[in-house]
């Protein structure tokens, strides 16, 4: 049991108070933290289904402009790796709480098709459009969804310390505190019985020896 390891002394029981002040304002910090970072996740979440229900339906229609290109053209993997590698992706980061949520600027390249023209149409073209369409989306998707996440990662380590700290660390310091207040109390009456022991002993001396 804890109080095995607690010594019952003045000092001791400070120092317990001073631990146990600590840990009920660790716990309300943690609180705070946790909630406040629910509601910056909540506010993320409604975001996400929106996003992904957008982005399902231009990965549809992109996959369909794909689709009839590769039919009015044959296989188009050729004119496809025509395409550059984008560069224009930026990370940054906020932080909430502590916690590092990433914010993805996207530089819009122009949508200017780089394969030859002469064995492209329409249909390639509409494609080529689409995919930079989903590919936009995809930016924001993801830095929505990594937001989302570390968020929901961080709520839960901070439920899982202030768990901690409501239901382990602070009934611990209060149950320390009880024992060491009883045993000081305990000690206190203990010498003032002695002490009464001890003036009722002199008195009686003193009484026998006027005799």
């Amino acid at each position: 049991m804890a109080n095995k390891q607690v010594f019952p002394t003045k000092g001791n029981l400070i120092a317990t108070k001073k631990s146990n002040a600590l840990a009920h304002l660790g716990y309300e910090l943690m609180d705070r933290k946790r909630n406040i970072l629910i509601r910056e996740m909540m506010g993320l979440l409604d975001d996400v289904k929106l996003l992904r229900d957008e982005i399902t339906q231009t990965y549809a229609e992109a996959y369909r402009a794909l689709q009839l290109a590769n039919m009015s053209l044959g296989v188009i993997s050729a004119m496809a790796e025509a395409v550059p590698i984008d560069t224009g992706l930026h990370v940054s980061y906020r932080s909430v709480m502590g916690v590092e949520i990433p914010k993805f600027s996207y530089d819009k390249q122009e949508i200017k098709p780089t394969y030859g023209l002469e064995r492209a149409n329409s249909k390639l073209d509409y494609a080529y459009t689409c995919f930079q369409r989903v590919k936009e989306m995809s930016v924001v998707l993801a830095e929505v969804e990594n937001s989302v996440y570390r968020l929901a990662n961080a709520i839960r380590k901070s439920q899982k310390r202030a768990n901690a700290l409501k239901n382990i660390v602070i009934p611990e310091f209060e149950h320390n505190i009880k024992f060491i207040t009883d045993a000081l109390e305990e000690k206190e009456r203990e010498e003032f019985s002695r002490q009464k022991v001890i003036k009722r002993n002199k008195d009686s001396q003193m009484q026998m020896e006027r005799k």
